[in-house]
């Protein structure tokens, strides 16, 4: 059944058979503390965490850096340029995150790189860094997949059953986070800190409701219509991207108005496969991850829904939420504890590395 535990930790179990890439040892030594690095670089966001797992159960957080590619309102980031960020940047942020940590390359148990999905030019510049820092110190790689790495800073899953994350609902075209950016570009939004930050920022000051189409596919959904039918208002006559004038009637449509009227619709969606997947398994806890699960309103709408069913919303703040390193040394860290290595052969990228892929043998 989804969300059983069982009475012992898996990292702690005895031996048993692992399915992975390479098996290690399948019960490594618990009297002493674990450190992984974690290097994640799946979009504009390089990041690079340390993670200590203590004998005692205890997780601590050594340091969390990011550095993030921003470029100016109106543009995207191409995977070239992004890359190339990554790739000025690497050794800065992974020496700051080691400062912080106070600890060396020496100290740490293993190197973890995200595998996929993600941006292809990035997520290769990334791992080669990864297994550059693998040789020159000779530590063991952990490919890790980018969702299951958010998934595990939270611990709460609504959907999990025979060690994977089960998908039950997922979008049928583009993500939520890549629709809010792309429309923060239609209208010139600035990139800092965060396109969908801003767009967030500017929903609050609408106060128009527009009609857009609405997708739900059975427990999938679909944005490219709603996101093309927002910006075919930036057309429309009534359309003032700079605001009112005193000559203006009261039927004009503002950037503001757009970025509300967006963001209810699109997160009114999720709410709604979301708490049919609660139905579905009978859960009554919801975990939001990723860069979109930062947005107040998100939180707010899923928690009255929540609220309704007698059950509770798990949010991160922007620290966990974001992409980050730490995120990924995490989920590398419960995998190479469960004697998973990649070996430097299969340490390639994907940039379509589905969540349930993913054997979860640290989870019962």
């Amino acid at each position: 059944m989804p969300g059983r535990v069982r009475k012992r930790s898996p990292l702690k179990a005895p031996g048993t058979a692992i399915h992975s890439e390479v098996k290690l040892s399948a019960e490594p030594n618990a009297e002493r503390p674990y450190i992984a690095l974690g290097l994640e670089g799946s979009a504009n966001k390089l990041g690079a965490g340390i993670i200590k797992h203590s004998p005692d159960g205890s997780t601590d957080v050594l340091s969390n850096v990011r550095h993030t590619y921003i470029t100016p309102p109106g543009e995207g980031f191409l995977p070239r340029d992004t890359a190339q960020h990554h790739r000025e940047w690497a050794l800065t942020v992974i020496n700051d995150a080691l400062a912080k940590a106070k600890v060396s390359l020496h100290d740490i148990d293993c190197i973890c790189f995200t595998k996929g999905p993600g941006m292809g030019a990035p997520l290769v510049s990334v791992a080669l860094v990864a297994r550059t820092l693998s040789l020159l110190y000779n530590k063991p790689l952990v490919g890790v997949n980018h969702c299951v790495g958010h998934i595990e800073m939270g611990r709460q899953v609504i959907a999990y059953s025979q060690q994977c994350y089960r998908i039950f609902g997922e979008t049928l075209d583009i993500a939520v986070g890549n629709c809010l950016d792309r429309f923060a570009r239609v209208i010139n939004l600035s990139n800092d800190p965060s396109p969908g930050y801003n767009i967030e920022q500017e929903a609050k000051k609408g106060t128009r409701l527009l009609p857009l189409p609405y997708t739900t596919k059975g427990m999938d959904i679909s944005l490219s219509g709603i996101l093309t039918s927002t910006e075919a208002y930036t057309y429309d006559k009534r359309f003032r991207p700079n605001g009112p004038s005193a000559e203006d009637s009261e039927d004009i449509i503002t950037p503001q108005d757009l970025c509300f009227s967006l963001q209810e619709t699109v997160f009114a969606m999720l709410v709604e496969i979301t708490e049919r997947a609660m139905a579905h398994i009978g859960s009554k806890e919801v975990l939001i991850v990723g860069g979109v699960g930062c947005n107040e309103r998100l939180q707010e709408m899923m928690g009255v829904m929540a609220g309704e069913r007698g059950g509770n919303v798990f949010a991160t703040d922007e620290r966990f939420c974001i992409d980050n390193g730490i995120m990924i040394a995490q989920a590398g860290l419960l995998s190479f504890r469960m004697g998973f290595e990649t070996p430097l052969a299969k340490s390639t990228c994907t940039q379509r590395f589905r969540t349930d892929q993913v054997h979860v043998a640290w989870r019962a």
